[in-house]
């Protein structure tokens, strides 16, 4: 498994989306060569 460093080129993943009105499977290959921009959480109910 790759590691996400600052300033480094992100690894590539693959998770579930919400696009399109659906649910479906991304990966941020998909995307190669676009602006992309990643959002994520720890998950619900988590203490911050």
């Amino acid at each position: 498994m790759d590691i996400a460093r600052a300033g480094g080129k992100a690894p590539d993943f693959q998770g579930m989306a919400y696009q399109n009105g659906g649910f479906g499977q991304v990966k941020l290959s998909d995307y190669a060569g676009k602006w992309t921009v990643v959002c994520f959480y720890p998950g619900d109910f988590t203490f911050v």
